[in-house]
C-alpha cells in the first residue's frame, strides 16, 4: 500500500487494533480514536486520540479541519450511536467512510438461543429464572435493575449503578477459555445467559460452555447499520478495500 493520506479509525476493538497494526506496517499515516469508556484500554500502534467529537457535527468540523481522507469506522457492533455519527459526518464531510464489522455469532446443534431486539426484551425474557448470569458490558445494565434473581454481572470495568438487588460482580477482561467459562457457569449455579450478539472468538467460549450445560442463552440483536455504507467482515478486506482507494 502506497502512502497517500490519512486514515482515521474509529476503534476500541480488537479488529481496530489489528487494522491499525497493518497500517502502521505499511507506513500509513493512521490515528485510532477510542471512546475512552474502558479506564485502561488496549492502545493500538501509532498516534491514538481518546475521547469523544461532539456528535455527528462535532465529528463532521473535526474531519475537515485535520484533513482526513478515509475514515473507518471499526466500533463494537452494538456501538449505534457512534457509527450513526460517522455515517452522518462523512457524508457532511465528504470524506470516505467504511464500516469493517466482524459476522455475528451461529447457532450450533445443540443451542437454545432465545433472540430478542433489546436489553429490556432480554430482562422480560430471564424474569422466571433465579441465577441470570448478565454478560451485556457495563451499559445498559440498568434495563435488569427490576430483576429479583441472582444476578452474576461480568465487565472489565466497575458497572454503573442501578444493578439489580441481588448481583455478584466479576471483573475480567477477555478472552475466556472454555474451561474457564464452564467452571464460572457451575460454580454460580447460571441458570440462564444473557448477551448481545458480539460476534468473535474472545467471548464466544460462554456460548459453548451454555450449550455443553444444557442452558438456555438469551441474545439480543445488532441494530441496524446505517443505509449506503460499505461494511467488510475481516481487517484483510478492510485493508484491501484501502488499497483499492
Amino acid at each position: 500500500m502506497s502512502r497517500t493520506g490519512r486514515v482515521l479509525v474509529l476503534g476500541g476493538t480488537g479488529e481496530a487494533r489489528r487494522l491499525a497494526t497493518a497500517l502502521v506496517a505499511e507506513d500509513v499515516d493512521v490515528l485510532s480514536s477510542l471512546a475512552g469508556r474502558v479506564a485502561d484500554p488496549r492502545l493500538p500502534p501509532g498516534e491514538v486520540r481518546i475521547g469523544g467529537f461532539g456528535g455527528a457535527a462535532g465529528l463532521a468540523a473535526w474531519l475537515t479541519e485535520h484533513t482526513v481522507d478515509v475514515v473507518v469506522d471499526a466500533t463494537h457492533p452494538f456501538a449505534a450511536t457512534m457509527t450513526a455519527s460517522a455515517a452522518a459526518a462523512a457524508e457532511v464531510a465528504r470524506v470516505p467512510l467504511l464500516r469493517l464489522q466482524r459476522p455475528g455469532w451461529t447457532a450450533q446443534p445443540g443451542d437454545d438461543w432465545r433472540w430478542v431486539d433489546s436489553l429490556e426484551a432480554a430482562a422480560a425474557a430471564v424474569a422466571g429464572f433465579d441465577r441470570v448470569f448478565l454478560t451485556t458490558g457495563r451499559k445498559g445494565l440498568a434495563a435488569f435493575a427490576g430483576l429479583t434473581a441472582h444476578c452474576l454481572v461480568r465487565s472489565v470495568d466497575p458497572p454503573d449503578p442501578p444493578l439489580p438487588a441481588r448481583t455478584t460482580v466479576v471483573l475480567e477482561r477477555g478472552p475466556f477459555s472454555l474451561d474457564d467459562e464452564l467452571a464460572l457457569l457451575r460454580e454460580h449455579a447460571v441458570q440462564v445467559v444473557v448477551t448481545k450478539d458480539s460476534g468473535g472468538a474472545m467471548t464466544a467460549a460462554k456460548l459453548v460452555a451454555a450449550r455443553e450445560l444444557a442452558l438456555p442463552v438469551v441474545l439480543v440483536r445488532r441494530p441496524a447499520l446505517p443505509p449506503g455504507v460499505p461494511t467488510v467482515a475481516t481487517v484483510d478486506d478492510a485493508v484491501a478495500w484501502l488499497c483499492r482507494r
